[in-house]
């Protein structure tokens, strides 16, 4: 099992995304001025489908602790997760703490996002349900995620079309 992580900045500000509009007209979207975010840490094993995420409301070690813990829960008996680290420098190798025997921590060289596929969720999230939203508060942007996260999760289809890579197959003995 190849689990490939990382994590995303949702909240207040939002984001540009693409909509339909007729030629010459400027679509409206809302936005907002207040700073209120909560972090989207995702990983995602493209051969079976499945996925572990978290959502806390702000991003700090301890929550960068919890996730291998997290996603350790999705790996099959007996079989063996790789992590894929992005090469970011907050969230390196110290940044993690105890990990889980049975996941194993593959970091990337800097700059390598084309490398960790799970980052291309978060365009689809952003572009989705994640999208042209403003929240009464924090506490909502964190179920807002959660919601997102889990209709993703129930696309199985959705998840390997995004993530699986052609040269990355697991390898078998």
């Amino acid at each position: 099992m190849v689990e490939r992580a990382a994590f995303n900045r949702v909240g207040q500000q939002g984001t540009l995304t693409r909509v339909w509009a007729r030629r010459g007209t400027r679509p409206r979207a809302p936005g907002d001025r207040r700073h209120a975010w909560a972090y989207l840490f995702g990983a995602v094993c493209p051969e079976r489908a499945v996925g572990a995420g978290l959502v806390p409301p702000f991003a700090k070690a301890e929550a960068m602790r919890r996730h291998p813990r997290v996603i350790s829960r999705q790996v099959a008996p007996g079989a063996d997760a790789v992590r894929v680290l992005d090469g970011a420098g907050w969230h390196g190798l110290a940044a993690l703490g105890e990990v889980p025997r049975d996941l194993t921590l593959l970091p990337l060289p800097p700059c390598a996002p084309e490398l960790n596929p799970v980052a291309k969720l978060w365009p689809y999230l952003r572009q989705t349900p994640l999208s042209l939203r403003v929240w009464p508060d924090s506490p909502a942007i964190v179920d807002t995620c959660c919601q997102a996260w889990n209709a993703l999760m129930a696309m199985p289809d959705r998840i390997a079309s995004i993530t699986r890579r052609a040269w990355a197959k697991p390898v078998t003995n």
